[in-house]
């Protein structure tokens, strides 16, 4: 029996070690063990139905609970047959179980909330959280006013009430997010999404300071919905989201053959849905198998044409990746349900005109004007493309080509001087006449002077003499009056006097080698005693010896020069051209 006694004691160091490292399976084993010594061990048969219970074996728990309903009492199991009733969905047994007690713990309480929410007996479900926030002091305050929030929108979405303000705090993305459902449910649309918003950047923070949030984390956390009752939480939309979630977390943590598995099983229960073809095609790519993945979406475009301009999408965005632009720009104009917009209009223009291909780009325009033309004509697209159409045109010198859209703009609007003077402009390299003619349209100068007094402008100073001359000198005085000939040159001006005269400037070119008359004899070089030969000849023993140091009067030190960097305005030495026949060429 003492050795008996030992195997249990280390049997529970096992089970609460097990406990504390989240391994409830073998935690399950040591307490069957204990069982098999100590039958009918109350604290051992609550253990293993906790044990189950992490483990999401509701069914299991439920009948070890049944099977020991005597030993263990109603009380002491109530909270555990609840929930496990509550997540095979029997909300009704559940419901019966909770209200069968005579007092309820702060933790059964949440239950019952839960329950009531599931029953959608949202009035009776507000007031069992509002009595638990107001009589509750613990770390969960913070989820028990999620919760509340969450009946509140689901009053307003789903029986159209107007809840009081409960004066929930909107700190947490959850609290703004079900703020925003309620507005949803109200018809505040606008505000709505404002909220959205608000919640989303709020998830976005709250993620990014989460230091665990990574890919193998994410893989821990999407295995919780394989538990059993998942099915009856989520609607059939969620469940797939996750399934496509686990296909791309298998890409992700570079398990292929997994990856391959899960979208195709996707694949198949959806036919007609692009986004497990997508999955396929970002794995064939990881594994550089681009053709491939080429191959696999336009197989599916063809199969399905009513998703083609998604997947097409995804064709010019990979071709693209692999610098074949033309080849996506055909993609791109093969879409008819995206040709004739504007985005992709300036799209395809920015493409062609990066491959320096200007009459493919023109040909797009000329596409796009003549669907609008067709199909809203005169409307403010269509002008608008014209507009684009001949500015670009101008740009790169297709004058010519430009006249017919201006002459259409200006037809449109007689008063766009702007328009009639681009389009004189393309006249007189084509046909002069044409814009001798059109010139006449041109309004008179005095129609289009603008009231400017010419001298007040003149004589303005002070913000505008910034702008003229930028920094101004230290010496300036605002207050002053500008010098009214200071545009003239100085010979010009009424106060220019010439040049003042009785002072012999020491006259150049008289003395030896251009030198003045009094410095010659000092700064004539060869007749300094200590200066050594400028050029010796090569070999010579001047070369090589010793010379004496001038005096430091007599000669300019050379500048130092500073290594060279790499940061900018570094200098660098001008590369040196190799002789023929050397490796490297420069």
């Amino acid at each position: 029996m003492a050795s008996g006694g030992g195997t249990v004691a280390s049997l529970w160091t096992e089970v609460n070690r097990c406990g504390q490292n989240g391994d409830f399976t073998r935690a399950i084993k040591a307490v069957n063990k204990i069982l098999h010594e100590v039958k009918e061990d109350v604290t051992a048969l609550h253990c293993k139905i906790v044990c189950l219970l992490q483990n999401g074996s509701f069914k299991e728990a439920l009948n070890v609970m049944n099977t020991y309903s005597k030993i263990l009492g109603s009380e002491l199991i109530v909270f555990e047959k609840a929930y496990c009733e509550y997540r095979l969905n029997r909300v009704e047994s559940a419901l019966k179980t909770i209200e069968g007690v005579s007092e309820q713990t702060d933790k059964l309480k949440e239950l019952y909330g839960q329950v009531l929410y599931r029953m959608e007996r949202y009035d009776e479900c507000k007031a069992v959280y509002t009595d638990l926030i107001r009589n509750s002091q613990d770390e969960y305050e913070e989820e028990r006013k999620t919760n509340l929030s969450a009946v509140v929108a689901a009053m307003s979405t789903w029986e159209k009430a107007s809840p009081d303000d409960l004066g929930l705090s909107e700190t947490t993305y959850e609290l703004s997010y079900n703020a925003a459902c309620t507005l949803i449910g109200q018809g505040q649309l606008t505000e709505a999404m404002n909220k959205l918003q608000e919640a989303e950047e709020l998830c976005r923070v709250s993620l990014s300071e989460d230091l665990d949030q990574n890919v193998f984390d994410s893989k821990k956390k999407v295995k919780l919905t394989n538990g059993d009752g998942v099915e009856y939480k989520l609607a059939k939309k969620q469940l797939q989201a996750i399934e496509f979630n686990k296909a791309l977390l298998a890409m992700y943590t570079n398990q292929a053959d997994q990856c391959r598995k899960l979208s195709s099983g996707l694949q198949s229960q959806n036919p007609g849905h692009p986004r497990p073809v997508l999955i396929q095609v970002a794995q064939l790519c990881r594994e550089k198998q681009h053709s491939k993945a080429m191959e696999l979406l336009q197989c599916f475009a063809d199969q399905h044409p009513e998703s083609a301009s998604g997947i097409k999408l995804t064709m010019a965005q990979l071709y693209l990746t692999q610098g074949h632009v033309t080849k996506a720009c055909d993609i791109l104009r093969s879409i008819e349900d995206f040709k004739h917009k504007q985005g992709m209009i300036s799209a395809l223009v920015t493409m062609y005109n990066h491959e320096e291909d200007i009459d493919s780009a023109i040909d797009v325009f000329s596409q796009a004007i003549q669907h609008y033309q067709s199909e809203q004509p005169g409307s403010s697209i269509h002008l608008a493309l014209i507009r684009e159409a001949a500015d670009f045109k101008l740009k790169y010198g297709r004058k010519k080509e430009a006249i017919s859209d201006l002459e259409q703009l200006w037809k449109q609007n007689t008063n766009d001087i702007h328009t009639l003077a681009q389009l004189i402009s393309a006249y007189s390299l084509v046909d002069q006449d044409k814009a001798k003619s059109l010139s006449k349209h041109l309004p008179s100068l005095e129609s289009m002077s603008f009231n400017v007094d010419v001298d007040e402008l003149e004589n303005s100073h002070g913000d505008l003499m910034l702008l003229i001359k930028g920094k101004l000198p230290k010496n300036y005085d605002q207050t002053a009056n500008p010098d009214q000939e200071r545009w003239l040159p100085m010979r010009e001006r009424t106060y220019y006097r010439g040049r003042k005269k009785g002072k012999k400037k020491e006259q150049v070119g008289k003395g030896t080698q251009g030198a003045t008359s009094g410095a010659a004899s000092d700064l004539d070089a060869s007749k300094t005693a200590n200066s050594p030969p400028t050029s010796p000849r090569p070999g010579s023993a001047q070369a090589s010896a010793s010379t004496s140091v001038p005096a430091a009067s007599n000669v300019v030190p050379p500048r130092q020069q500073k290594p060279a960097t790499a940061g900018p305005g570094a200098r660098k030495k001008a590369p040196q051209k190799k002789k023929k026949g050397g490796k490297g060429g420069w």
